[in-house]
């Protein structure tokens, strides 16, 4: 074990001072993340709660009216009895009047807002999280993709090396008489099909390794490297960001029940008027005057109450929906997890089988070589034996990759 672990630190080492460069699935996720372009979202999302509070705040500072009027009128209010110093009133009048009002309690309305803004902030959030989430999914089908090619690739080297091993028995064998042109012909055969296979998989990373450069927004060189997992553990636990969701739109919810309820409630508050005006308040003196009012108010509308109790089951109606989409979605997700748990343990118990084929293809192929060179079996017969290692190879390899998948995609279904 430490062996192992002295041997990767030497190995970051040497690729450090290489100036290759490292990618593991965790970063490459972030990077994509980064540099999606919903991402500017999220601050744009939290400006807009900030200033919708700020107006929200704001209810309770002193609120200023201006109104000014002239009117003429076709008649006026008139004593029938002549008294002294009194003056018929004019058709014509004027007003100015300065308003302000003083909000002291509004029934909890601004604290509702409040709460409301927060709560739908957050439902936004969440919805974006829901959508950004799709990411992990795309980025680990590219980042494995590569990974299983890598895979590939190092085992059309070991079949290179195992094709130009018996190249060089057979041509030394032709040279002793042991064999003929027709036996280098067919290996020779095999050595091209393998370099067209190893073109295949250069072309298939090279398309794979483009595309993960597009998504975390930088060029990623051929000769990076990239890492195998090596923390295969996982949870059970769904942690889902659709989970959040559903709990900020009922959040939302409640917070409309509590608008709701605030309508409902009586306001207090105060007002002082300052007016200049012909006449003032006092009807009877005719001229021009300065006058003030001052003093509270109570408003109280019973009409909300006729909707109230409707309007909150709607609310409660919602919510039971929200309930049934997140059963729903649980029900899938567990489902799915289900499945994908039995592949993990399926894919465990081939790997199992794969490491047993492995080790009696390696010794039948080094049974035939002896074969050959006792002249008891054909240069055909050897490479039938080579290739059947290489496919037990090649699955091994691919098993190894799923398996890593599968609990990534286990993973994803939970968000663990």
């Amino acid at each position: 074990m430490k062996r192992s672990y002295y041997g990767l630190v030497i190995l970051s080492m040497f690729l450090s001072i290489q100036g290759f460069s490292q990618y593991n699935i965790e970063m490459c996720q972030k990077k994509a993340k980064a540099n999606f372009p919903m991402i500017v979202q999220y601050g744009l999302i939290e400006s807009s709660k900030d200033f919708k509070i700020e107006n929200a705040n704001k209810s309770y500072l002193p609120q200023f009216s201006f109104s000014a009027k002239a009117t003429y009128q076709s008649e006026v209010t008139e004593i029938p009895v002549a008294m002294p110093g009194i003056t018929p009133l004019s058709k014509d009048q004027y007003s100015a009047v300065l308003q302000i009002e003083q909000n002291i309690w509004d029934g909890g309305v601004t604290a509702s807002q409040k709460e409301g803004i927060k709560a739908q902030t957050n439902l936004e959030k969440s919805k974006l999280d829901v959508d950004i989430y799709a990411l992990r999914e795309r980025v680990n089908q590219l980042f494995f993709g590569i990974i299983l090619l890598n895979e590939q690739q190092n085992q059309i080297k070991i079949l290179k090396n195992d094709l130009d091993r018996s190249y060089n028995q057979v041509k030394s064998y032709m040279e002793n008489g042991l064999a003929n042109q027709s036996d280098i012909d067919a290996i020779k055969v095999e050595q091209i099909n393998t370099l067209q296979k190893e073109t295949e998989i250069l072309a298939s990373k090279e398309a794979f390794v483009s595309m993960l450069s597009a998504m975390v927004g930088e060029q990623i060189k051929s000769e990076a490297i990239f890492e195998k997992p090596a923390d295969l553990t996982y949870s059970g636990e769904n942690k889902r960001p659709e989970l959040f969701f559903f709990n900020s739109q009922n959040a939302l919810y409640d917070s409309q029940s509590s608008m709701i309820n605030a309508k409902n409630m009586l306001k207090l508050g105060a007002f002082v008027q300052a007016g200049y005006g012909k006449p003032g308040l006092n009807m009877l003196k005719n001229e021009f005057s300065p006058y003030y009012i001052a003093g509270m108010r109570i408003v109280w509308n019973f009409g909300g109450l006729y909707t109230k109790k409707n309007e909150l089951k709607l609310i409660d109606i919602s919510k039971s929906i929200i309930e049934s989409q997140k059963s729903v979605f649980l029900y899938n997700s567990n489902l799915k997890s289900t499945q994908q748990d039995v592949a993990i343990k399926k894919t465990r118990t081939l790997m199992e089988r794969d490491d047993e084929l492995i080790s009696l293809r390696e010794s039948i192929k080094k049974a035939a070589e002896v074969k050959l060179e006792n002249g008891t079996i054909s240069v055909s017969e050897l490479l039938r034996e080579i290739n059947l290692l290489d496919i037990a190879r090649n699955n091994r390899a691919r098993h190894e990759i799923e398996l890593i998948m599968a609990i990534y995609d286990l993973k994803n279904t939970t968000n663990n």
